[in-house]
């Protein structure tokens, strides 16, 4: 564990290097996709979440990228403005997010007569209109959180070095089935998802949770931060 102490530590440094060559945290609630890097990685914090083992501030509570698969034309913006939603009407598609699927579970209490959440790849429009109040309540949940990203403009491919800064970066941060740093507050949102990884990983994602890290990915981090900084 003191290894993954200090490994966590470097970690929070670099995002606080790219912080500062970037001129974040960012909010999608009022983020420009046009200011976006093609491809990259993106960080999410959570206000209320704070760490208590590696530092102050707040800890990282979802890691993710875009368009690992081979010819993915997928870029950073389209897969953030995914997880923000539909600016017109302020809802949004669980369908095509992950991030907005585990986050609506928690609501459940609240919007109990949505059973539809989640189910099938996607839904018709008396569906989505019966969703239609937890994915705008799920909008205003997660365009309230500040973000960093990372400019890793990497061809799409399953060795991407996206995927392994967000892998690794995943399974540093993760608490599952380990002595816990920087844990989840006692009021997270997401002691109320109904998937185990979130609850007891502290993250919002459910891949890469229970895995290894390679502290080796930390170097590679830092290669790309720099090259945030000499575009400055």
């Amino acid at each position: 564990m003191d290894n993954r102490k200090d490994d966590l530590k470097m970690f929070y440094q670099l995002l606080k290097m790219l912080e500062q060559n970037t001129g974040g945290p960012f909010y999608l609630s009022d983020s420009n996709s046009k200011s976006l890097p093609r491809r990259g990685v993106y960080f999410f914090m959570e206000h209320g979440e704070l760490r208590t083992d590696s530092g102050t501030g707040h800890r990282i509570v979802r890691v993710g990228t875009h368009g690992l698969k081979q010819d993915s034309k997928s870029t950073l913006a389209q897969r953030l403005s995914q997880h923000k939603g539909a600016i017109k009407t302020g809802g949004g598609n669980h369908r095509g997010s992950i991030f907005r699927l585990l986050v609506g579970t928690t609501l459940f209490d609240k919007y109990t007569g949505c059973s539809t959440w989640g189910q099938g790849s996607s839904a018709g429009a008396d569906i989505r209109c019966g969703e239609e109040l937890l994915e705008k309540e799920v909008s205003s949940i997660i365009t309230k959180m500040p973000f960093l990203y990372l400019d890793v403009d990497d061809a799409p491919s399953p060795e991407s070095l996206r995927g392994v800064i967000e892998r690794n970066a995943i399974a540093l941060l993760s608490n599952y089935k380990k002595p816990p740093l920087d844990p989840q507050s006692h009021e997270w949102r997401g002691y109320k998802c109904n998937r185990e990884k979130v609850r007891l990983s502290g993250l919002w994602n459910q891949n890469h949770v229970d895995e290894t890290y390679n502290p080796s990915f930390l170097d590679t981090f830092d290669m790309f931060i720099q090259k945030t900084g000499s575009l400055l």
